[in-house]
């Protein structure tokens, strides 16, 4: 036992709410816990993990390490109530009304983006993040044990390059599809996706289609994609991420046949518990505002971590704002009700 445990072992008996079981929460409701108080997690799903249970493939994230993770958590007096979707099932104000003195945020970014362009409605084109909830949620990665409830095609097309459209490409490979394709608008050089995730596709025969954009899905007469009208870009000056901005070619255009497209080319704060909150201040992003030390946000005795305030973001930074949160959080109940800022 260090010196940290003993620490947290006197029982402090105050109520604190956890709303999500992602990394963030998860990891905020451990040091709460560990501190003596009485956390509970609400989770909107009837399974705990957030991300790491529903967005992490099988093949990077064993679920056997996150059901460790949690049964660990719970051995420390954490309870997790499932289907409870805050904004909905309870408001935030109802917890504070049930004797919460503080609550944390971790709902993630679970709204995915979209293209805007003709044909994005037809049938077997799935947001990436429905894609992989359902793949890892309904056991389709112990594909042929459980039948996966995702009608694969034969021409698989993701469109985005960062991590979880590599993982899109691999699970799609693992499903049966004889061709998948990563489409993304810049070079190689400016994927977002971590070198060896790239690397780890190409190797498993992800081929990818470079400085090429969709410009509208063409469906078949039942509305199921079977075409990708493309367009080929070069890449012009820098945009305000540093890498170049991708500009059309005139007259470059093309048909891919597809009939399966997952987009992945981000996700946004899920806006739920945000817009339900009187007086708490939301970014442009629709991301909580916070402070970057505390995780505090503009209504006291709320604090918020993750993708929920930083936008999409890795589970590592998830786990760190959780942390620093768990902290803020004691010194806020400690000090009566007052937050430092």
């Amino acid at each position: 036992e260090t010196s940290a445990d003993r620490q947290y072992s006197e029982d402090k008996k105050a109520k604190v709410a956890v709303v999500g079981s992602g990394p963030a929460g998860l990891t905020c409701a451990a040091d709460l816990a560990k501190m003596g108080y009485k956390v509970t997690i609400f989770e909107s799903l009837h399974l705990p993990g957030g991300v790491l249970m529903y967005g992490i493939p099988e093949f990077r994230l064993p679920k056997a390490i996150v059901e460790h993770e949690i049964d660990y958590i719970k051995s420390l007096g954490v309870e997790i109530k499932y289907n409870m979707v805050i904004a909905k099932t309870k408001t935030i104000q109802d917890l504070f009304d049930e004797g919460y003195k503080a609550i944390f945020i971790g709902t993630g970014a679970g709204l995915p983006q979209f293209l805007g362009i003709p044909g994005e409605n037809l049938k077997e084109i799935y947001s990436a993040n429905e894609f992989l909830t359902r793949v890892n949620l309904m056991k389709a990665y112990k594909f042929p044990e459980y039948d996966t409830p995702i009608k694969i095609g034969r021409k698989v097309a993701v469109i985005g390059a960062g991590n979880v459209a590599m993982d899109s490409a691999r699970v799609s490979l693992r499903l049966g599809a004889e061709e998948v394709h990563i489409v993304y608008r810049r070079s190689e050089k400016e994927m977002p996706a971590r070198l060896e995730e790239i690397e780890n596709a190409k190797e498993e025969g992800v081929k990818f289609f470079l400085l090429t954009a969709p410009t509208k899905f063409i469906g078949d007469e039942n509305r199921n994609i079977n075409k990708m009208e493309c367009i080929k870009m070069e890449l012009g000056e820098p945009d305000s991420s540093g890498r170049r901005r991708p500009v059309p070619i005139k007259n470059s255009e093309f048909i891919m046949e597809v009939d399966t497209v997952v987009m992945a080319i981000g996700q946004s704060p899920n806006p739920l518990v945000p817009k339900t909150i009187p007086g708490l201040q939301v970014g442009k992003h629709g991301n909580i505002v916070t402070d970057e030390k505390t995780g505090a946000t503009s209504v006291p005795g709320i604090f918020a971590g993750g993708d929920i305030a930083t936008g999409a973001a890795t589970v590592i930074d998830a786990m760190g704002a959780g942390k620093r949160a768990a902290r803020a959080i004691d010194e806020y109940i400690q000090k009566g009700g007052k937050v430092e800022r």
